[in-house]
């Protein structure tokens, strides 16, 4: 494990496990750096045919570690793991494929836009909060998320960051199946091994024929822009001051 962060490799299938359940899976910076590591390496190792991103407790994440980012929103810099993370994301040859249980918040959400198979328990909820944060959309799902369900549900994601379920997240085009939540990593698990028995050279050619990996590259550096200047705004610090506080914020 390297913070909270579980590799496994094995039969040909890369296993990443977000393993903060305590507190609730954030995604802290060195959680990102070891999650780019582990995909910067998959480019590499060509004994790796599969990618399956998965977590453990009763929630997928809660997102990004709040407390990081009302750091960042108050000045204290570093180097961001998360850009490297959404890189390698949207760079990624080997398929991934995502089991999700639980709450997927934020980026819980945004990443399985990247994934190519994505299977969800029947208690998951994906959200994507951002403006609630006073923050934007990032990981390109300013791009892909209207264009996987359309403008006017994407904006409610975005603008509202109501919920939606696992029933509706299946109709919606957002993931492949949903399966009870005790069946959820060992059918995950198949399909990860079904997709290395394929041919790997004729799989990466399709998925990259069907991404268009430069215009979503363009997409996050203007998305990354935008939301660092939001976190250092003052609807930001307010945001983030009422959930310390455990109020409502006032905007």
């Amino acid at each position: 494990m390297t913070e909270h962060i579980k590799i496994e490799k094995e039969g040909g299938i890369l296993t990443l496990t977000m393993a903060r359940a305590n507190k609730k899976n954030a995604l802290t910076n060195m959680m990102y750096g070891a999650l780019a590591d582990a995909l910067e390496h998959a480019e590499t190792d060509p004994a790796i045919r599969a990618v399956l991103i998965q977590s453990e407790g009763d929630m997928f994440t809660s997102g990004n570690d709040l407390g990081e980012f009302a750091a960042t929103a108050a000045g204290v810099q570093g180097e961001r793991h998360v850009l490297r993370f959404l890189q390698a994301l949207t760079r990624a040859s080997p398929p991934l494929i995502a089991a999700v249980q639980g709450r997927a918040v934020g980026v819980g959400t945004t990443m399985l836009l990247h994934c190519d198979l994505v299977f969800l328990a029947d208690d998951a909820l994906l959200s994507t909060p951002f403006v609630s944060l006073a923050l934007v959309p990032e990981a390109g799902s300013s791009l892909l998320l209207p264009a996987r369900i359309g403008h006017v549900r994407a904006f409610e994601m975005f603008a509202l960051g109501d919920a939606v379920d696992a029933s509706s997240a299946l109709a919606w085009g957002l993931a492949n199946k949903v399966v009870p939540l005790d069946a959820l990593h060992a059918t995950a698990r198949r399909a990860a091994e079904r997709i290395c028995k394929q041919p790997a050279g004729a799989l990466r050619t399709t998925k990259r024929l069907m991404r268009n990996t430069g215009a979503l590259t363009t997409q996050m550096d203007v998305e990354s822009t935008c939301f660092f200047e939001r976190l250092k705004s003052a609807e930001a610090r307010e945001a983030f001051t009422a959930f310390a506080e455990r109020r409502s914020p006032v905007f």
